[in-house]
């Protein structure tokens, strides 16, 4: 398995929704707007075997002292294979002298983004208002 990482943002959408699917995200209920809001990001980086799309991550920023990182997904049977260490080390080299990096995870998430450098930001509290079905 020889993975590329790349920043094209031409990707094919039944690709994209494949992998939010296989992952059990919501935002695939919401085709156009994830396609809209993938195309107006940042960045956005993937991940390939082949022609095959195993991971996808994107980025929002105002382009000079904060990033918020909010999809990073990677196919389920690539998971556990560094694919999204990869991602994170490519958005690291855009983003290491930023002011703030900021992501909400939860569940296994957590410790994979300890890994990669994140920790809990003091007492802040996330917060949102959100209208999918895949977080508790």
């Amino acid at each position: 398995m020889k993975i590329e990482i790349s920043e094209k943002s031409q990707i094919d959408k039944d690709k994209i929704f494949d992998l939010y699917r296989q992952n059990k995200w919501s935002s695939a209920d919401k085709p156009d707007e994830l396609i809209k809001a993938l195309e107006n990001s940042h960045s956005l980086i993937s991940a390939w075997d082949g022609d095959k799309l195993v991971g996808l991550a994107n980025s929002i920023s105002d382009g000079y002292l904060v990033v918020y990182y909010p999809h990073l997904l990677i196919l389920p049977e690539y998971q556990g294979c560094g694919i999204g260490k990869m991602i994170m080390n490519k958005f690291q080299e855009k983003y290491l002298d930023f002011h703030q990096q900021i992501l909400v995870a939860d569940g296994e998430a957590i410790d994979f983004y300890e890994k990669c450098g994140f920790e809990k930001a003091g007492s802040c509290l996330p917060m949102w208002i959100y209208k999918g079905h895949d977080h508790d």
